[in-house]
């Protein structure tokens, strides 16, 4: 596979076990996009709308579709979710997250994990 190696956590000559993490590989040809939009702005969204996705960076727009909406909330799959039992109910926002694909030659490997991006989906 091609891709960009992260996380190593290993050094030549070092011993290693069965099933240890050793490293991550972000590939470089299935680049795709992860917004994390509040619900109220999610009404209109489906798979396979047209997107533009604006990359800070680079100050560049490519062109996008969505791929998936999470099947819950960013909260919900914390390693340590929210909760909230102080007696009083106050209604929070939750954000989901949305899967963008992204398909465009200019990138050739260059958008990485964690980069800031504008998402605009086009609902009509």
């Amino acid at each position: 596979m091609d891709g960009v190696v992260t996380h190593r956590t290993v050094e030549v000559g070092q011993y290693v076990q069965a099933g240890q993490a050793m490293l991550e590989i972000i590939p470089l040809d299935d680049v795709w996009v992860i917004a994390n939009f509040k619900e109220t702005q999610l009404a209109h969204v489906r798979s396979g709308q047209r997107a533009r996705i604006h990359i800070d960076t680079y100050g560049m727009d490519v062109e996008g579709w969505v791929d998936s909406i999470a099947g819950s909330t960013g909260a919900r799959q914390a390693l340590l979710p929210p909760e909230n039992a102080t007696g009083n109910y106050v209604k929070v926002v939750e954000r989901i997250p949305v899967k963008l694909r992204v398909r465009d030659s200019r990138l050739n490997g260059a958008l990485r994990t964690g980069m800031n991006v504008e998402v605009t989906i086009y609902t009509r």
